[in-house]
């Protein structure tokens, strides 16, 4: 039985508390071998592209595919789907919009979870959209977050961010000039941008008293959003996947130019496994590009929750099942596979 899970029934199923419990609890699976990641692919389709993931983690008994794509001018639309491992039956399937969003910012939280930062932090915040959103969400589950300041080159998007997250927070947000303004003076800053092109977004020279970046908005190897000495200088690198280098653009010209190495790459997983790290005075780079490991564990914890609920739609017969010849009896004469 396939369980249909639309965004509307997503919505408030899953706090951010729990989804960084659940990626914590992950990432002890995948520090363990107990979990798979496949690299990921990206189609170029007439108008846009198509991305496919997949992951498993053993440990848990789920596996999951991730679909989404992007047209141009349109925007892009995201699909989870969830089976058992152990029979391959499709358990269900989710709109991946929210999941993205919330295990993004999870991530995040997740690697200030695992640093010994200062007990009570400013965050500076590049972006204005959803992962923004998420972003800050995730960093005030984890620390003592007093004040934030945001930055988006549009104004509107910018002050309207800055009244909700106050709200939604009661916290202090206030609207940035310029990226610089946002950035500097803080303990946290996040670059969570739609920016596309050679142009870092976030430079080394404005995190004199930084100790954490979180950089999760460029994920393509033609966008750069963190310039490369921001990852030269850093006491550590934070990684939520080891093919993080063939995507993020940012990252591959700070290995090309030999600011970065892989030696001074950790993955998130490494980390949990290690317990809270020290910075020595020092910074952290969090470059997260995201993977269907993530998605995975708040959709299964997503399906648990809401499998047995009413109004849920159903359907038995989704991804039928063929079986071999042995079980099945012959198969008809010129029957094709």
């Amino acid at each position: 039985m396939t369980v249909i899970l639309g965004a509307q029934a997503l919505e408030g199923v899953l706090r951010m508390r729990d989804a960084i419990d659940l990626l914590e609890t992950m990432s002890r699976h995948e520090a363990a071998g107990r979990t798979l990641i496949s690299p990921r692919q990206t189609v170029p389709i007439e108008g846009g592209w198509m991305r496919l993931m997949f992951a498993a983690d053993y440990e848990s008994g789920y596996a999951a595919t991730k679909a989404f794509h992007m047209v141009r001018g349109v925007g892009v639309r995201y699909v989870v789907s969830l089976y058992r491992v152990r029979d391959g039956e499709l358990l269900a399937v989710l709109d991946g919009r929210l999941i993205t969003d919330m295990r993004t910012g999870a991530a995040s939280g997740l690697a200030a979870r695992c640093l010994k930062l200062p007990s009570s932090v400013t965050v500076g915040i590049l972006g204005s959209g959803h992962q923004s959103r998420m972003q800050l969400e995730a960093l005030a589950t984890v620390l003592h977050v007093t004040a934030a300041s945001v930055y988006s080159p549009n104004a509107q998007h910018r002050h309207a961010f800055a009244a909700e997250m106050t709200r939604r927070l009661d916290v202090p947000v206030t609207a940035a000039d310029c990226a610089e303004a946002a950035a500097r003076g803080h303990a946290v800053v996040v670059a969570a941008t739609n920016a596309v092109g050679t142009e870092p977004v976030l430079r080394r020279a404005w995190l004199a008293e930084c100790r954490l970046v979180c950089a999760v908005g460029s994920t393509r190897q033609e966008s750069v959003e963190v310039d490369a000495a921001t990852f030269g200088d850093a006491a550590v690198v934070i990684v939520d996947s080891l093919l993080a280098a063939e995507e993020a653009g940012d990252l591959q010209r700070a290995m090309a130019t030999g600011v970065l190495g892989l030696d001074r790459q950790v993955t998130l997983a490494q980390l949990v496994a290690q317990g809270r790290q020290g910075l020595g005075g020092g910074y952290a780079v969090f470059k997260s590009v995201g993977t269907a490991l993530q998605d995975l564990v708040l959709a299964a914890r997503c399906y648990e929750l809401l499998r047995s609920g009413s109004g849920i739609l159903s359907l038995p017969d989704l991804a039928s099942l063929k079986r071999p010849v042995s079980a099945a009896g012959p198969a008809r004469p010129g029957a094709l596979g």
